[in-house]
């Protein structure tokens, strides 16, 4: 990834606007224990007390690796109940890189986001309609299968 991704200027200033990059090497102890690092490049976002909300394994590249690190930024905010956030997070996402693989599960969250937000339902199966419409064959549409019944 130091060849091809992180030369980018777009991702240096999404990086350096948005998250505090750490780079620890696969055997940096205890760090690499402590998060169970086995393969890299690995993706972690953590919160500020070093929790972890998203793990990504694998290559990506800059056009992939932004709307990654936007998913797990959302993440972050949604496990915190912090729902304006998550959803400025997963639209940023949904908008600037429609064509990115983690646009399904944008898709998921998003719509389970509005339901916590608003504990009305409705949400839950537009992202399932959505998704069927667009990737049938994701997971996240496999996930979302039971909101199909939601009236």
């Amino acid at each position: 990834m130091d060849a091809v991704t992180y030369p980018n200027e777009r991702l240096i200033e999404f990086i350096n606007q948005n998250v505090i990059p750490v780079r620890v090497l696969s055997d940096q102890q205890p760090l690499a224990t402590d998060y169970t690092i086995k393969w890299t490049p690995a993706l972690l976002i953590l919160d500020q007390d070093g929790k972890e909300h998203f793990r990504s394994v694998g290559f990506l590249s800059a056009e992939e690796l932004i709307p990654s690190i936007l998913l797990g930024i959302g993440n972050v905010h949604f496990n915190k109940d912090e729902f304006k956030d998550t959803l400025c997070c997963y639209e940023k996402l949904l908008t600037e890189y429609p064509e990115s693989d983690s646009v399904p599960e944008a898709i998921f969250q998003k719509g389970v986001t509005l339901y916590k937000n608003t504990h009305n339902p409705k949400p839950l199966r537009d992202a399932y309609n959505q998704l069927q419409d667009k990737y049938p064959a994701s997971q996240w549409t496999k996930r979302a299968y039971p909101y199909r019944l939601i009236e």
